[in-house]
């Protein structure tokens, strides 16, 4: 009688040696050695805006004939939305001498500026580069300089079926993208 249990411990142990674990990649800060100079003092990052496939918690990655394809073992380790906007929050701190947090504003002053980005593209191509495209609006709350518009299209060679490697590119595009805006928005 104790054969029946010793015997359903078995399978179930060897049912989750089986299973595949799932993994959670997270996007690396990228250091830069430049400081661009910039013409505010504060910044507020507003949440981005995701294409639906790429706010997924999923890793997602093009086919070749185009499909978009996502393996459930295969996420990302933060919520992309927050992710990607604490990440551009961060590189734009890096690369400039202004204070910049992610929204909600966290400082008593109003900021000097802020910050919108809607993607229309933010996806490991099939070519083997992670790219984003889209477009950045920055507005002046107190009225001192005019509000920017300005469109991105950032493109960031990576190793295929390498998700820490699709993770590094993103954080690569992420601060290409806040060089971009640092040096046309701000």
């Amino acid at each position: 009688m104790k054969i029946l249990p010793l015997a359903a411990l078995a399978l179930v142990a060897l049912g989750a040696c089986a299973n595949t674990p799932t993994l959670r990649y997270a996007v690396p800060s990228v250091t830069a050695d430049e400081k661009i100079a910039v013409r505010v003092g504060t910044v507020e990052v507003r949440e981005v805006n995701l294409p639906l496939y790429a706010s997924l918690e999923t890793i997602t990655l093009e086919g070749v004939n185009g499909e978009l394809l996502t393996d459930k073992n295969l996420l990302w380790a933060d919520d992309p939305t927050r992710g990607m906007t604490q990440g551009l929050a961060d590189a734009l701190s890096t690369l400039t001498r202004a204070k910049v947090a992610a929204e909600p504003w966290p400082l008593s002053d109003t900021p000097d500026a802020r910050l919108e980005v809607r993607f229309s593209k933010a996806l490991a191509q099939a070519d083997g580069n992670y790219r984003i495209a889209g477009q950045y609006f920055v507005s002046f709350p107190t009225g001192a300089r005019r509000d920017v518009a300005g469109r991105f299209d950032i493109a960031v060679p990576y190793v295929a079926g390498n998700a820490r490697a699709i993770a590094a590119a993103q954080g690569q595009a992420i601060t290409g993208l806040a060089r971009t805006i640092a040096q046309n928005g701000l």
